[in-house]
């Protein structure tokens, strides 16, 4: 059931961004919110479960945005593992803290798109996208800010509902 929360609650959130995007005029940058996603589910989900809906959410951004197929799926899983890793080694548990990380992970996911962008282009058009990284990482943190709430009462009640079955 989570996946399925996960998977529509990306595509809910992606056509709201397509929406912000074009009406903020903003042609460089983006709001990134399947960073948001797949950070969070680098905190709450296990391992299997995070990958999968990792991809799932990737994959959805690859069917939306027009880039070579595979690349955001790709590194929606490698930062969902990536998250997995800072996870342990650090402590992040209020509001504050997960924006901090989802910055984080927005600022190397859109660092790897510019790489990988740059390597399978022959005009060299990824350097376009550097410019509009700080703005995208700002975007980015202003919505897992506001989508933090949200995502935690989810987990409550997913939590609250898979509990329900169990012996007493």
């Amino acid at each position: 059931m989570k996946f399925l929360v996960t998977v529509a609650l990306a595509l809910l959130l992606l056509t709201l961004e397509s929406v912000l995007v074009q009406q903020m005029g903003l042609a460089i940058s983006r709001i990134d919110v399947t960073v948001v996603l797949v950070a969070f589910l680098a905190l709450r989900a296990s391992l299997l479960e995070g990958a999968f809906s990792s991809f799932a959410v990737g994959y959805l951004l690859d069917l939306m945005s027009g880039q070579p197929t595979g690349l955001f799926t790709f590194l929606a899983v490698f930062t969902f593992l990536a998250g997995k890793l800072v996870v342990r080694l650090s402590d992040v548990r209020s509001r504050a803290a997960f924006v901090l990380f989802a910055m984080g992970a927005d600022l190397g996911h859109g660092a790897l798109v510019s790489f990988f962008t740059w390597l399978t282009t022959k005009d060299g058009s990824a350097s376009a996208l550097l410019p509009g990284l700080p703005l995208q990482v700002a975007l980015t943190g202003v919505a897992a800010a506001l989508l933090y709430p949200l995502l935690r009462r989810f987990e409550v009640s997913q939590d609250r509902s898979s509990s329900a079955g169990l012996l007493r």
